[in-house]
């Protein structure tokens, strides 16, 4: 996952215009899911060409991330590949901890303070927009603290997956009933949130715990949200009003698909010759239909939130992740020109905005790698390892694109690569060229002006 944070502050308004925002330090990060430098350089040649630069390559600095996870059982020592609930703990509450925990401590399931709940703490608004359903990981990370990630909604709190047993869950000590915040949907209905926008009707439509008539989004809006399904709502969107905007069942749909839905593929041999795929270029998801896109969502966000006081909003772009894990190069070079379009959002609210601090990172890198389209053994009738895809480019070339982080037949996994970190606006010529995941927590809370809290070990 990639992460950015901007903070902004601007004088309450529900225009278009930005100009002559008055804002207090403001913060827009903006996360994309799983975007390592292999997932922007295949994005870039695709979207503008190899001679080309796309918005991040302008923005003012460029260092680069150590991410950061630790075993469960044993947090003094380091595991080396993250998922995006541990990588999004790290950067939204400054400590690490173990893959699948959202926003607690390994072992001791301590809760974790998060930026979020400083700045409300603070007086500042606060927003979250996601591609994903507004209960996955990595927004989860920044709402709530729950001991495992899947416990999306009141009926995933004890659940066993055969199919797949690490998505079995049992957060039954985070049952209300027991004393705990309960799942993370339920946890999100009683937030102090000003604005949260993405997919997860599926999750809100749940029944709460305990009750057979009243659903998480029914306490949601008892908690003062109001509530918006289609893209044409978010310009109708009151001023003072909480808003819960969900768009999709869960993820929403991405923008571009390989043609004809195609997708890496394991290589044949024919009479013990390599045969190599045909290329194919990227379309157009028809399944996209009107659901609004995140440049759309992170407008909408910047207009509701600007105020005196200043703000957080994260964003994420999350199927660079989910494209990448299902070998789709074209679903994730889609999904990286959605962070680029809300890359360009942030930048231009920071025009006139010069408080605000834009962050873009990612929380993890994935299994896509960038080879050559075919391989330089294939004279030796060598061939690639794992699944491949030969991606014709609009510059009339073709990508080789590789994933063998394993031989399963379902999904590649993470790799344990340092990610990127982009900045632009106040402060951002100040930050160091290398940091670890946590200290994006550090930077965040200092350009805000929020005080260091005590953490739980």
């Amino acid at each position: 996952m990639i992460v950015i944070w901007l903070i902004v502050a601007a004088c309450s308004t529900d225009t278009d215009e930005h100009n002559d925002a008055r804002t207090g330090p403001s913060l827009i990060l903006i996360i994309g899911d799983g975007m390592d430098d292999q997932q922007i350089t295949i994005a870039r040649n695709y979207l503008v060409g190899s001679q080309g630069k796309l918005t991040l390559d302008s923005m003012q600095y460029r260092g680069s991330v150590q991410v950061q996870a630790v075993d469960e059982d044993d947090p003094g020592k380091a595991v080396y590949v993250a998922d995006s609930a541990s990588a999004a703990t790290a950067i939204s509450g400054g400590v690490v901890t173990s893959r699948g925990r959202i926003g607690t401590t390994a072992k001791f399931d301590s809760d974790i303070v998060t930026v979020m709940e400083l700045a409300q703490s603070a007086g500042l608004r606060t927003g979250i927009v996601t591609t994903a359903s507004i209960t996955d990981a990595t927004p989860a990370s920044f709402i709530a603290h729950v001991n495992q990630r899947f416990c999306q909604s009141p009926s995933d709190m004890v659940k066993r997956n055969e199919r797949f047993p690490p998505a079995s869950t049992d957060c039954s000590q985070d049952y209300k009933a027991n004393g705990g915040l309960g799942s993370i949907a339920e946890q999100v209905a009683s937030s102090r949130f000003d604005i949260l926008l993405g997919g997860g009707t599926d999750y809100f439509s749940d029944f709460i715990e305990g009750s057979a008539d009243t659903t998480v989004l029914d306490n949601a809006r008892a908690n003062g949200f109001s509530t918006i399904f289609q893209s044409e709502h978010l310009r109708m969107i009151e001023p003072k009003k909480r808003v819960l905007g969900l768009f999709s069942p869960s993820t929403m749909p991405v923008r571009y698909r390989g043609e004809n839905g195609s997708q890496a593929r394991l290589l044949e041999r024919v009479n013990g010759k390599v045969i190599w795929p045909e290329p194919y270029g990227c379309e157009k998801n028809p399944e996209v239909g009107s659901v609004p896109t995140l440049g759309e969502m992170t407008e909408a966000a910047l207009r509701h939130l600007a105020n005196d006081n200043g703000f957080v909003l994260m964003i994420e772009s999350a199927s660079i992740d989910k494209q990448s894990h299902y070998r789709r190069p074209c679903g994730q070079i889609g999904e990286v020109s959605q962070l680029l379009d809300a890359v360009h959002v942030a930048l231009d609210f920071l025009d006139s905005n010069s408080d605000t601090l834009v962050l873009v990172t990612a929380d993890h890198g994935h299994a896509a790698h960038l080879i050559s389209d075919i391989s330089g053994l294939a004279f030796l009738n060598y061939a690639t390892p794992g699944r491949f895809a030969r991606v014709q480019t609009p510059e009339g070339s073709v990508m080789g694109i590789n994933y063998a982080s394993n031989d399963s037949p379902l999904w590649d996994e993470h790799s344990g690569v340092q990610i990127p970190i982009y900045a632009s606006g106040s402060g951002a010529s100040n930050l160091p060229i290398f940091i670890r995941q946590t200290e994006i927590f550090d930077i965040s809370i200092s350009h805000l002006g929020l005080s260091h809290p005590v953490q739980a070990d």
